[in-house]
C-alpha cells in the first residue's frame, strides 16, 4: 500500500515538473554571424600601357619658293606610356611611332608639281589629367620628331629628320579589365629648313611644316 502511494505521488510529482517545464520560453537561437562582404578594388590608371593609335592629319607647309601648301593624310602606330596617380590627378608620360601620309603638292612656282611629305613622326610627351572614376580628360605636350620629304621633278630634293614641338588635349576611357580607349587632338611643330638648291634655282629656300592630328587609340595596362 505504502509502495503505490509513493509511486503514485512520484508520478503526480513528475507530471507537475514537465508541465512546468512546457510553460517556459524557449531560449533564443544563437546569432550566425553574416558572411564577409569583399568588394572590389578601387580602380586606378597607376602603371605602364601598351597601345595602338591611328588617325588623320592636316596642315600646312610653307616655302620661300612655291609658297602655302596644304597637306592632309592617315597615320598608324604604336604607343607606349606610364601613369602614377595620386588621389584623383594623373601624371604620366607617353611615347609613340607613326606611320605617316600626311602631304601636299603645290603647281606654283613649280610646274611639274612640288610635293611635302611627313613620312614618319615620333612624340615624346608629358600628360596630365583628372581621374573620374573610368573616365579621365588630359592635357599633354613635348617633343616632335619627324621626317620631312620635299620634292621638286628635276631637283635632288631633300628628306631631313626635323626636331619640333607638340601640344594638346585628350581623354580615355577604361572599357573593361585592363583595356582601356583614348580620342586626342594633337598640333605638331616640326621647325623649319633651308632646302636650298635641292629644291630650286635659288641658294635660300625655306621651308617649314605644322600638321594638326585628330586621333583615337587602345590600350593595354599592364
Amino acid at each position: 500500500m505504502r509502495i503505490s502511494l509513493v509511486v503514485g505521488a512520484a508520478a503526480v510529482l513528475a507530471a507537475s515538473i514537465s508541465a512546468n517545464a512546457a510553460d517556459l520560453p524557449r531560449a533564443a537561437p544563437m546569432p550566425t554571424k553574416a558572411p564577409p562582404v569583399y568588394a572590389p578594388p578601387p580602380f586606378t590608371w597607376n602603371g605602364f600601357y601598351l597601345g595602338v593609335n591611328g588617325g588623320w592629319g592636316w596642315g600646312s607647309s610653307h616655302s620661300d619658293l612655291t609658297g602655302h601648301t596644304n597637306t592632309s593624310g592617315g597615320l598608324a602606330g604604336g604607343t607606349i606610356g606610364y601613369n602614377m596617380q595620386f588621389g584623383g590627378w594623373v601624371l604620366g608620360l607617353e611615347a609613340d611611332m607613326d606611320w605617316s601620309d600626311v602631304d601636299g603638292t603645290t603647281n606654283f612656282n613649280c610646274p611639274a608639281g612640288c610635293t611635302v611629305r611627313n613620312k614618319w613622326l615620333n612624340t615624346d610627351r608629358g600628360r596630365i589629367g583628372y581621374a573620374f572614376g573610368n573616365f579621365m580628360p588630359y592635357v599633354t605636350g613635348g617633343l616632335a620628331v619627324g621626317d620631312i620629304k620635299v620634292t621638286n621633278p628635276g631637283f635632288a630634293g631633300t628628306d631631313p629628320t626635323q626636331l619640333g614641338w607638340t601640344a594638346g588635349v585628350g581623354a580615355e576611357y577604361a572599357i573593361s579589365g585592363p583595356w582601356s580607349a583614348k580620342v586626342e587632338y594633337l598640333h605638331v611643330d616640326l621647325g623649319n629648313f633651308n632646302c636650298g638648291l635641292s629644291c630650286g634655282p635659288t641658294a635660300t629656300d625655306n621651308i617649314n611644316f605644322h600638321e594638326n592630328q585628330v586621333r583615337g587609340g587602345i590600350n593595354y595596362r599592364f
